[in-house]
């Protein structure tokens, strides 16, 4: 199996290779078909860097339960928070990923590919990004948020 086709993103301090067969979600998660025909999600370099470091995910959602957009799927723990896990798609969830539940390291490890969070059969939701799109999101979220830092530091 070859590697996936990727983009090499810069802006600021932070540096990503993105999958340029992905679709991205306006909350920095990823979409990409899966076998079978399964969409799997995960969440993007850039969404991991500001959850930090995640101590444990679950699903409030079973296999073949109905999903959209905006749902929520369950919940992400971190060292400082919970927060909550929120569908990219519509359809039929297929589950979380069954290798967190022993390498949770694997999101940050590869992010991409092995680190997905869960499935879904159906459809990605239509605001999701090429990854051209995408690239102009990041853009724009990393300007603000250095612009945020720099009025800090003047005041």
């Amino acid at each position: 199996m070859s590697e996936p086709t990727t983009i090499l993103y810069k802006r600021a301090t932070f540096v990503t290779r993105l999958p340029v067969d992905h679709r991205y979600a306006p909350s920095h998660a990823w979409v990409a078909r899966g076998p079978e025909g399964v969409w799997r999600v995960g969440f993007t370099k850039f969404a991991l860097r500001m959850l930090g470091e995640l101590v444990d995910i679950q699903f409030d959602r079973t296999d073949g339960d109905a999903i959209r957009p905006g749902d929520v799927l369950g919940s992400l723990e971190g060292f400082k928070a919970v927060s909550d896990l929120f569908c990219v798609g519509t359809g039929i969830f297929r589950g979380g990923n069954p290798a967190l539940a022993t390498d949770l390291e694997a999101l940050s490890r590869d992010p991409y590919a092995t680190g997905w969070l869960y499935g879904f059969e159906g459809n990605p939701d239509e605001r999701c990004l090429d990854v051209v799109g995408y690239q102009a999101l990041l853009d724009a979220t990393i300007d603000r948020i250095l612009a945020k830092q720099q009025a800090e530091e003047a005041a």
